[in-house]
């Protein structure tokens, strides 16, 4: 089992969640974060007004899947997620050695 993390752009999470849900993936975490890249302090403008932002809003999607299903997720990851920009983000991908479903005590591949 695999736990992919994808670090993307705001404006695009329907687009990706709408690409994983068309290839049955069931479930994911979705968390609003803050981070900075290689680019370091972004300036942006506000009604006029240009400020310096040093932690760039993103959004973080959580997916604990199969080791079967992770290269097709990771690829639909990023084709949806892509803009072709400076700070599309990242997709992270860890092995998982164990996942308990909680409610029944169903473990491994049957916890997904």
């Amino acid at each position: 089992m695999k736990k992919i993390e994808a670090i993307i752009r705001h404006h695009k999470l329907d687009d990706v969640k709408n690409a994983l849900a068309n290839i049955g993936v069931q479930g994911m975490t979705v968390t609003e974060v803050r981070g900075m890249g290689r680019a370091g302090q972004v300036t942006e403008s506000y009604r006029g007004q240009v400020y310096s932002v040093d932690l760039t809003p993103r959004m973080l999607i959580e997916l604990v899947v199969s080791d079967e299903l992770c290269p097709q997720i990771m690829q639909t990851l990023m084709t949806s997620a892509r803009t072709g920009q400076v700070g599309d983000g990242r997709i992270l991908v860890t092995k998982i050695d164990e996942v308990v479903r909680v409610r029944t005590g169903e473990t491994g591949t049957e916890a997904l």
